[in-house]
């Protein structure tokens, strides 16, 4: 059985392999860079606004920040209590070029024991959850040089 593909957030991000890339919002009025995207008004408070359009954003960036997610969130985030929790570590990546910090996961089997602050790494496709129907599509960030 085939499943769906389906992004986890629709218009976050677009691609496959090394085309994969996530999307932002710039402002032609001031040149502010969004993400996530915003589409309905130049969140720079000293802009007067201007016409925002999608663009791609830097497939690399350095570790900013990072931590490990050892425990099973509490309600409103939804899981199934029967199955066991993995561990995961989040990263804060500073993009190369527009200079913001995004969030996300690791890629499966890098650990917070792998990783430094100021740390090279890139953005890549990535797996949240699946189901019977749909694998729910992320990205994920993982240093560069690792291959997993």
């Amino acid at each position: 059985m085939s499943r769906t593909r389906t992004p986890v957030v629709a218009g976050w991000f677009t691609g496959e392999g090394s085309g994969f890339r996530l999307l932002g919002t710039r402002c032609s009025a001031c040149a502010s860079v969004f993400f996530p995207r915003e589409d309905n008004c130049c969140r720079n408070p000293g802009c007067a606004g201007g016409e925002l359009t999608e663009v791609p954003l830097s497939r690399r960036g350095r570790v900013w920040s990072y931590t490990d997610s050892r425990y099973r969130p509490p309600s409103p985030y939804v899981s199934d209590p029967e199955l066991s929790w993995k561990p995961y570590a989040l990263i804060a990546v500073e993009l190369e070029s527009e200079r913001l910090v995004v969030l996300g996961q690791a890629v499966p089997g890098i650990t917070v024991a792998d990783l430094a602050v100021g740390m090279e790494v890139e953005v890549v496709p990535g797996v949240l959850n699946e189901d019977e129907e749909t694998t729910w599509t992320t990205w994920h960030w993982r240093p560069t040089g690792v291959r997993a």
